[in-house]
């Protein structure tokens, strides 16, 4: 039976949606989730975890599963077939967690579902918002089973083509680029680094490769036309022309595959009255740097805080949290949606000075500030 009053209803049961729930839960308030899958998610989409992130999930006790549960790497490299280009090591950088942690996505939300489930909150499925009507208040969801659900604040996690941001009159401009992205799990027999996220920056354009927990590989790569379903042909294709050269790693299976569009887009506003925005429904753009996620996690955090202390009885009727996250997280999506499209556009200069770039990229990436920078814009404390 769907709830009729909530203090918040959190539309969207991704990592950053369960994420908002768990800390409203954890400040001890009353929080619906919906969702309009009628499970899950089963496959590993985003799969990196970095160091910040890290540190602002404590807050929610799921540091420590998260890292148990993932494979922990140390070094990232800006490659190109086997010269590395820049070296980035996390081992040096100040947190308690010098590594990123690779962990499909699915075990991230399964995580923070048994977290949210041990604090005694649930997600309501399949239902989907397609109503939202707001007064001075509070807000009334309307699901598609006709149901309503009035609430103090509602929460927009529902991804890049939100109903709940569409809903509250909030715009997510930005661009769509050319390129679309082909994300492949694979396995192969030997020749990828088990110890190493590496960005490839070959003629035919930009290549991922990350290690997985299981033993298997992450590829992700930019094309101007990916096939839907990346069979192993296609796979070995992608290794063969932008990965390593001298160890021929060879591809025995592809275990998932999946594409979509890269967009860079931040939303004008993360409020509008008692709706605000989190995650993909606030910021989207392109994976190079694996930053989507984290981004969006760290937004979950601070958001469940300052929906915590609009909602306290001490403190009825202010706001001003609400707003310092809307403004604060903005300004950070900005700055990492920088970072993904500067490291876009250099994988994919024209192939004419694509020489000249990795010459001038082998001098820079020699100059231990430049790799400390780039490690700390990558963790996610570029000021620390």
């Amino acid at each position: 039976m769907t709830p009729r009053n909530a203090q918040v209803v959190v539309v969207g049961a991704g990592p950053v949606g369960l994420a908002v729930a768990v800390g409203l839960r954890l400040h001890g308030h009353d929080v619906v989730v919906v969702d309009k899958q009628a499970e899950g998610t089963n496959t590993s989409r985003a799969c990196v975890i970095h160091p910040r992130t890290l540190e602002v999930l404590e807050q929610l006790g799921v540091t420590k599963r998260l890292v148990d549960l993932g494979l922990e790497l140390q070094d990232f490299a800006i490659r190109s077939g086997d010269r590395k280009l820049i070296p980035v090591g996390f081992a040096d950088l100040p947190t308690a967690y010098p590594f990123v942690t690779m962990i499909p996505q699915s075990v991230t939300e399964q995580v923070l579902l048994e977290r949210l489930e041990e604090l005694g909150g649930t997600v309501l499925r399949p239902f989907a918002a397609t109503g939202l009507t707001q007064s001075a208040d509070g807000a009334e969801v309307t699901l598609d089973n006709g149901d309503v659900i009035k609430a103090r604040y509602v929460v927009a996690a529902d991804g890049m083509n939100s109903t709940i941001r569409e809903l509250a009159g909030l715009r997510m401009p930005g661009n769509t680029l050319q390129l679309s992205c082909s994300l492949v799990d694979v396995r192969v027999e030997s020749g990828l680094p088990v110890d190493e996220v590496a960005l490839y920056f070959a003629s035919a354009g930009l290549l991922v490769v990350a290690p997985l927990p299981d033993g298997s590989f992450r590829l992700v790569a930019d094309v101007h036309e990916a096939p839907e379903h990346p069979d192993l042909a296609y796979a070995q294709q992608l290794l063969a022309t932008r990965g390593p050269r001298k160890a021929h790693p060879k591809i025995t299976e592809v275990v998932w595959g999946s594409r979509f569009r890269i967009h860079e887009r931040v939303a004008d506003a993360y409020r509008s009255g008692r709706v605000l925005l989190a995650g993909d429904a606030a910021h989207t753009h392109s994976p190079a740097g694996g930053q989507g996620m984290n981004l969006g996690l760290r937004d979950a955090v601070s958001l469940a805080d300052a929906l915590s202390t609009a909602l306290s009885t001490a403190l009825a009727g202010d706001e001003s949290g609400l707003d310092e996250y809307a403004a604060n997280s903005r300004a950070e999506a900005v700055r990492v949606i920088g970072l993904a499209h500067r490291l876009t556009r250099l994988a994919n200069v024209p192939p004419a000075i694509r020489p000249l770039r990795n010459a001038v990229l082998t001098l820079v990436g020699k100059v231990s500030k430049t790799q400390q920078g780039l490690a700390k814009q990558l963790a996610g404390f570029p000021e620390r």
